[in-house]
């Protein structure tokens, strides 16, 4: 140790500062925010894999909610999951029975280990194809530690643009 080692500063990095909650979560896509109670398809309804929410889309973009890492991305292209770098864990599900489609009609930009930024597209969906498929083309939103936190509050209603307030979640 040398004399003067107490005026440098310390190698170390500095840690990430905790993130401030309420985190709110972005829209995922353009459309009609449908209620959770309203989901057609009574796992999501039921709120069975947590509290979630849909979003009737009119275009077939689907972006990122939040800042994160994405942790599943299924070969049927259907879902996504993100680890939000607030410890949101947020499932992308694309339509009601769509993993029917075997990623017809679906196209991913990101994988598995990809860092993703609020507002960036994750995926791109073919709305007639999952429409002559027979399936509802909902996009659910799923808070699946939903348990971890006090509150998970649907906070949109009506028409959303992607990036708007969507999920509002508090420790």
């Amino acid at each position: 140790m040398g004399f003067f080692d107490f005026l440098k500063k310390s190698a170390e990095p500095a840690a990430p500062a905790a993130p401030a909650f309420p985190v709110t979560l972005a829209a995922d896509a353009k459309g009609t925010v449908v209620a959770m109670e309203n989901i057609p398809d009574e796992v999501f309804a039921q709120g069975i894999l947590g509290k979630c929410c849909g979003i009737d889309p009119t275009e077939g973009k689907i972006y990122a909610p939040a800042d994160g890492e994405i942790t599943q991305a299924p070969d049927s292209g259907h879902a996504l999951g993100i680890m939000t770098t607030a410890g949101v864990e947020v499932l992308i599900h694309v339509g009601v029975d769509t993993v029917e489609m075997k990623g017809d009609g679906f196209s991913p930009k990101v994988k598995e280990g990809n860092k993703v930024k609020k507002g960036d597209l994750l995926l791109e969906m073919d709305l007639d194809k999952i429409a002559a498929a027979a399936h509802p083309a909902v996009v659910i939103t799923v808070i699946t530690n939903t348990d971890d936190f006090k509150d998970v509050e649907v906070v949109a209603s009506g028409v959303v643009e992607p990036g708007a307030d969507l999920i509002k979640i508090s420790k």
